[in-house]
C-alpha cells in the first residue's frame, strides 16, 4: 500500500506504512493494519461510507410457524409474492442466488402473505427473515 512519514512537531517524524483492510464487522467497522517506525499495528476504524450501505435484517423466528428465512447467505434475485398475496405449500416465493447457483425458497404452508422483508437485490445472511405469512 503506501508510505508516508508524518511530522507530528518539528523533529518529530512518524514513518506510517499502510499494509491492509479487514472485512466490515457488524458493528461497521474494520481492522486497518499499518506499520508505525517499522512495528506493526492494527486499529478498529468506524466505516461510516461502507455502514450507509449496510443493511441489518432480523431473523426468522423458527418458532413461528409462519416465517420463513433464508436458507443460506445470498442475495435475492426476485421476489415473486406481494403482502396479500394467497400462496399454497410449496409455492415459490422468492428467489436467492449464491456462487452462481439459484435456489426457490418455497412457501412451508398454506396463507397469506402478512409482510414482505426483502426486495431483489438485497444481500442475506442464512436464517434472515425474508417473510412472513398467515394461515
Amino acid at each position: 500500500m503506501s508510505f508516508r512519514p508524518v511530522e507530528l512537531e518539528r523533529g518529530k517524524i512518524l514513518h506510517i506504512k499502510a499494509l491492509a483492510l479487514g472485512d466490515l464487522n457488524k458493528a461497521g467497522q474494520r481492522e486497518v493494519f499499518f506499520e508505525l517506525n517499522g512495528q506493526l499495528r492494527s486499529v478498529l476504524v468506524k466505516d461510516t461510507v461502507a455502514m450507509k450501505e449496510m443493511k441489518f435484517h432480523p431473523k426468522a423466528q423458527k418458532s413461528i410457524k409462519g416465517q420463513v428465512g433464508a436458507p443460506m447467505p445470498g442475495k435475492v434475485v426476485e421476489v415473486k409474492v406481494e403482502v396479500g398475496s394467497k400462496v399454497e405449500k410449496g409455492q415459490p416465493l422468492c428467489v436467492l442466488s449464491a456462487m452462481k447457483m439459484e435456489t426457490v425458497v418455497n412457501s412451508p404452508l398454506a396463507g397469506t402473505i402478512k409482510a414482505v422483508h426483502v426486495r431483489a437485490d438485497a444481500s442475506l445472511e442464512g436464517g434472515d427473515l425474508i417473510l412472513e405469512i398467515e394461515e
